[in-house]
């Protein structure tokens, strides 16, 4: 599945209004000004998604795994490849002290930065959608990208879509990138899809 021009902007749109408050949480969690914008939204099939993660993260990657249900039930995910994670917990880090490897302290930060995330996004969806998702807690991965990848093809009992997001944080003058993945099932997508489509006919009327 691809998405449309408008569809990407409509997705684009309702992210950026998560990322906000996104950054706005982690802003008064560290007392550092944080920036999170969206440079990219695609669609892609499971099987073709690490070309695609390619262009955000490579090797080894940090993942921030979140499943929820409802209406709608999928993963999601908050990526970043480890140079990116540990240099992006450094950055948030009140006294700003490097961090080379990811410890235990690290692991918390970043786990904390991915539920913030993924639940500010999850929560914008399920008002667009007039849903409520119910969340398991989230978990943090460290392992290889294909590793990850083949982890959501295993046991799956339908084909499964990606939707991929990058995101750009930007704290203290450096910029850090990695991506959000929704992964759903072919009903789900197509729930979320129309949904997106009928808010963005709704915004244009008003």
């Amino acid at each position: 599945m691809t998405l449309s021009e408008s569809q990407k902007d409509a997705v684009t749109e309702l992210v950026n209004i998560a990322f906000s408050r996104t950054a706005a949480a982690l802003s008064e969690l560290t007392g550092n000004r944080v920036e999170l914008n969206v440079p990219e939204v695609s669609a892609h099939p499971i099987a073709e998604l690490i070309p695609a993660l390619g262009r955000f993260v490579h090797g080894e990657v940090a993942t921030v795994h979140q499943i929820f249900g409802g209406p709608v039930s999928g993963d999601a995910f908050l990526l970043l490849d480890i140079d990116g994670a540990t240099r992006l917990v450094s950055l948030l880090a009140e006294a700003g002290a490097p961090t080379t490897q990811m410890g235990e302290s690290a692991r918390e930060v970043l786990a904390e930065v991915g539920n913030i995330l993924l639940n500010a996004c999850l929560g914008v969806f399920g008002d667009l959608l007039e849903v409520r998702f119910t969340f398991a807690v989230p978990r943090l991965h460290l392992d290889s990208l294909g590793s990850m990848i083949d982890s959501l093809m295993i046991g799956a009992d339908e084909i499964r879509h990606s939707l991929l997001i990058g995101a750009r944080f930007r704290v203290r003058g450096s910029e850090v990138t990695g991506c959000m993945v929704l992964v759903l099932g072919v009903t789900s997508l197509d729930l979320f899809v129309a949904a997106i489509e009928g808010w963005a006919e709704r915004a244009t009327r008003a």
